[in-house]
């Protein structure tokens, strides 16, 4: 009965989410608001479980004399909340700066290594040999130098540079709408979901019951 009370629940919810392709209304505003609720108290619950307990709480707590410096991410962590005080609001900012540099910092390492680097190093390629075939090296090559030239402004796009630079929106547009397309493919596989839930969990698991 569990199950079947579960399953209608989804269905009725996913109901009330498609309801807004009619118009705005409250069955969709409720549904909304029920998942944006959902979603942040789960959020929540993994946060404190998965992170503040065993990164923060339990070595501070558990062993204070070693992990003492722990303090400063929690009161860094504390004070982010004085915005809501508005005679000392203006706190929260020491907080939020600490909080942005430490990220950046951390991340642009992390991308230059991970991401920056590594596609620099599988674009520079020699035009017939390599793992791809010539065609391929050259479209690549082409690409890559047609889209930096034109997004160099130092110089005007006339004549040649204005020829590259113009293959270059041609290479943009067509990266563009293949990954505008990887989008639209997988919210439609998101929708078929959906509708498989409505469709064919929905009636199976209803039929399992009923008989």
């Amino acid at each position: 009965m569990g199950e079947l009370i579960g399953t209608w629940i989804g269905a009725l919810l996913t109901l009330c989410i498609f309801s807004f392709l009619y118009r705005d209304n409250p069955f969709f505003r409720f549904a909304e608001s029920l998942f944006a609720g959902v979603s942040l108290g789960y959020y929540v619950g993994i946060v404190a479980v998965n992170t503040l307990a065993p990164n923060l709480f339990q070595p501070l707590f558990g062993n204070f004399g070693e992990n003492w410096d722990l303090l400063i991410p929690l009161l860094l962590g504390i004070n982010l909340y004085t915005r809501f005080i508005p005679s000392i609001a203006w706190l929260a900012r020491l907080s939020l700066a600490a909080y942005i540099a430490y990220y950046v910092g951390i991340n642009m390492v992390q991308k230059l290594q991970g991401e920056v680097v590594p596609q620099i190093g599988s674009t520079i390629l020699h035009p017939i040999g390599g793992s791809l075939t010539p065609v391929d090296n050259l479209i690549m090559i082409v690409g890559v130098l047609s889209v930096l030239i034109y997004f160099y402004f130092s110089i005007e796009h006339k004549a040649a540079v204005g020829v590259v630079s113009r293959v270059g929106i041609w290479f943009l547009m067509l990266g563009f709408g293949a990954a505008f397309g990887y989008t639209v493919m997988a919210r439609v596989s998101l929708l078929i979901g959906r509708m498989n839930y409505l469709f064919i969990d929905t009636v199976r698991v209803t039929s399992q019951h009923l008989s």
